[in-house]
């Protein structure tokens, strides 16, 4: 099933000014869900992270439900407390710690809604700690909810609350928000969703457990932790990815394709709270096999480029060119696609999409490789002036290798 990130618009109706967004999962076209569910709550964290641009409103205020797992790890400071409203729900309001949790977190700026407020004790037990209330006004208005509304909305600006309409999805409902006097609305009527597909990206496990052991350390070795990522296809991409995202780059002079400098623009406290939204993983089986190739052709075309003088790519280009070369058939998308967020060098993205020019060649005589294609081999390496004994010896290095470290992945 397809996911994507689903931005609704929240609406001042008076005057038409958005004061901010709120980040929903969509499960498939037909229906919008937000889950208190702690995989589906990170993954949908992930993906703002990953996906965010600058079509999303990053100068207004995002509504994110956060479950109390995500709580108790500290997971809202990844995000900017003048730019977040913590919104909770069930789950966390009949958790028995939730009043020191929240509090703890109003003590640190940060602001909350409360999602589908009910007359109930629970709730009311929460109102000191909150900013907006949220409640529900579709479907078929009768005497009995106008009233109950009503009640909400008094009690709201009686406590000195915001009070958000949402689910407004037509002229009627839209006006019964206004005889309500909400303060601010948000449902299709108010303005379509923003809605982005998200990428199903796979994560080798014993790749993830290595990494946090690594980041978790009084002082992590910055080597290591560039080493461990750029062994996996996935982590590096979504890396990429989220280092140059509107929400991380908004302060950044430009693009990066380095895996070093994503990490220290991200930054060592942010990229622990990242590896443990990823450790949320759903029913997927992650693919070992496309994985090891991915990092197989890395290790390969490296080798090669060091061997060649004047190559158009150094390589590290080759490395990145190797990695990506699977992601085609680990993310639901075409291979143009997923390159367009990523800043690398016109010959490994023409390399992977068309497979021309000598980046091309060196690519083609990697695929050759795998296939054992020794006529073609023969061509290529004559064209790019490389001895075919070396390539073989290097090939046998790099699989020796390669298998070496992947034990070692498994083994966790």
């Amino acid at each position: 099933m397809d996911k994507y990130v689903v931005q609704q618009v929240i609406k001042d109706y008076k005057n038409g000014e958005i004061i901010g967004t709120e980040l929903m999962v969509q499960g498939d076209e037909e229906s919008l869900y937000n889950s208190s569910n702690d995989s589906v709550a990170a993954n949908t964290m992930v993906a703002f992270l990953t996906e965010n641009s600058n079509r999303i409103f990053t100068d207004k205020m995002t509504f994110m439900t956060f479950t109390p797992a995500l709580l108790f790890r500290n997971t809202p400071k990844m995000f900017d407390k003048d730019r977040v409203i913590i919104q909770i729900e069930d789950s966390i309001i009949v958790h028995p710690l939730a009043t020191i949790l929240i509090a703890k977190y109003r003590e640190e700026g940060y602001r909350f809604a409360i999602n589908d407020f009910q007359f109930n004790p629970k709730y009311f037990s929460m109102l000191e700690h909150v900013d907006y209330i949220k409640v529900d006004v579709s479907g078929e208005v009768t005497d009995t909810k106008k009233r109950s509304l009503a009640n909400i909305v008094e009690m709201s600006h009686g406590f000195k609350k915001q009070f958000i309409a949402t689910g407004v999805n037509s002229i009627e409902e839209l006006e019964f928000a206004k005889e309500l006097q909400a303060d601010y609305v948000e449902g299709s009527y108010i303005a379509d969703a923003t809605i982005t597909k998200t990428s199903k990206m796979e994560y080798l496990q014993g790749n993830l457990y290595h990494l946090l052991i690594e980041v978790t350390k009084d002082e992590p070795d910055m080597e290591l932790l560039e080493e461990i990522v750029s062994r996996d296809a996935s982590l590096t991409y979504s890396l990429l990815k989220m280092a140059n995202s509107a929400y991380f780059s908004a302060s950044a002079h430009q693009e990066t394709s380095s895996i070093r400098l994503a990490i220290m623009r991200v930054g060592i406290s942010q990229l622990k709270q990242w590896l443990y939204l990823l450790s949320f993983k759903e029913d997927e089986q992650t693919s070992e096999e496309l994985l090891k190739t991915s990092f197989m052709r890395a290790n390969f075309a490296s080798s090669l480029v060091k061997k060649m003088k004047g190559f158009p790519i150094n390589p590290s280009d080759a490395y990145l060119m190797g990695m990506f070369s699977t992601l085609e058939y680990m993310i639901d998308a075409t291979i143009e696609e997923i390159l367009q967020d990523i800043p690398i060098v016109e010959e490994v993205r023409t390399a992977l999409v068309s497979g021309e020019g000598k980046t091309g060649m060196l690519y083609d005589l990697i695929l050759s490789y795998e296939k054992a294609d020794w006529m073609k081999i023969k061509e290529l390496t004559k064209e790019l002036g490389l001895q075919t004994n070396m390539i073989a010896q290097i090939y046998m290095e790099c699989i020796d290798e390669v298998n070496e470290i992947w034990e070692n992945i498994k083994d966790h």
